[in-house]
């Protein structure tokens, strides 16, 4: 047994919660489980387990190895996993889900590519902004925007966006261009539902000199106005029929931008932050060679850079 197994072991005990459940599924007794979690700690110096007879927890030693030995388990099953999928070939029906947005705007038009140079697969797409668990959706792999905290995925960071602040030239000769972040207040904003609240607080920031948003307090503006829709491509559609000025993700309106269909407000001030996408799917032990060659087709679209920044 390897210093991989050890960990393993001990990352299975922890997901599994006891070391009995992790014996079943890694195939072996609870006693060779803790002989190999028991080794780990004192190859570390540490307890990374409370043991009494009712409850077993981690430690504060063993919630951080836990935190990097989650990711080096997956990495290490990940990488065995491509030595035996060499050769596999991709068919079957690959079911993608992706927030309705970025799904229309960046997905979509790949697919295309994506099934002649696999045609034995089958995509089933499905566009939500509500968030889908991956199990009980029967869902192969996700794409999602943020900072995600589920261990029990792996997730393949695709790239980067920002937000900018935008409207049509037409509602900008009707009802002028604001200057300041205050000027919002006079001017019809496209809000977002009950489900993303958090993005009628627009970002700002107080040190206007950091040209990446970095380096300076943020303050948040909250902004009002007469149309709410509940997913990012109708706020998109929304802005482009000038009925008021919205913050879009970079890659769905970079396009409209360059062709002046759509003027970007604010630059100086609004702090775009920056956000990952990632591609989500299940522990690499049940990833099948249609998920690798979907996320590996991923990967290389969007690295080392994303189209709408092309």
């Amino acid at each position: 047994m390897s210093f991989a197994s050890d960990i393993e072991a001990f990352v299975r005990v922890v997901e599994a919660g006891g070391f009995t459940a992790a014996a079943r599924t890694l195939g072996m007794t609870p006693s060779a489980i803790s002989k190999l979690v028991g080794r780990l700690e004192d190859r570390l110096g540490a307890r990374l387990f409370r043991r009494t007879t009712r409850r077993l927890s981690l430690t504060q030693e063993g919630e951080a190895f836990y935190r990097h030995g989650a990711r080096i388990a997956s990495d290490i099953a990940e990488a065995e996993r491509a030595v035996t999928e060499l050769g596999r070939v991709a068919r079957g029906t690959l079911r993608v889900n992706a927030a309705a947005n970025f799904g229309h705007h960046q997905v979509e038009p790949l697919l295309a590519e994506f099934l002649d140079r696999y045609p034995e697969m089958r995509v089933d797409l499905t566009l939500s902004d509500s968030y889908v668990n991956l199990v009980e959706e029967e869902v192969d792999v996700a794409i999602r925007a943020g900072h995600l905290a589920d261990s029990s995925l792996v997730a393949r960071k695709l790239c980067e966006f920002g937000r900018a602040i935008v409207a049509t030239p037409g509602y900008i000769a009707k009802h002028g261009t604001p200057e300041l972040p205050e000027d919002l207040a006079r001017h019809n904003c496209i809000m977002f539902g009950s489900q993303q609240p958090h993005l009628n607080n627009w970002p700002f920031r107080d040190d206007v000199g950091s040209a990446d948003g970095g380096g300076g307090a943020t303050r948040r503006i909250a902004v009002r106005g007469n149309v709410t829709a509940n997913n990012g491509e109708t706020v998109v559609q929304l802005a482009l029929n000038g009925i008021g000025i919205a913050r879009l993700a970079e890659f769905a309106c970079g396009p409209a931008i360059r062709a002046g269909r759509l003027v970007s407000l604010l630059k100086d001030s609004h702090a775009p932050e920056r956000m990952p996408i990632s591609a989500v799917y299940l522990q690499p032990k049940g990833a099948q060679p249609k998920v690798r060659a979907f996320v590996d087709y991923l990967l290389e679209k969007f690295q080392p850079t994303p189209p709408w920044e092309a």
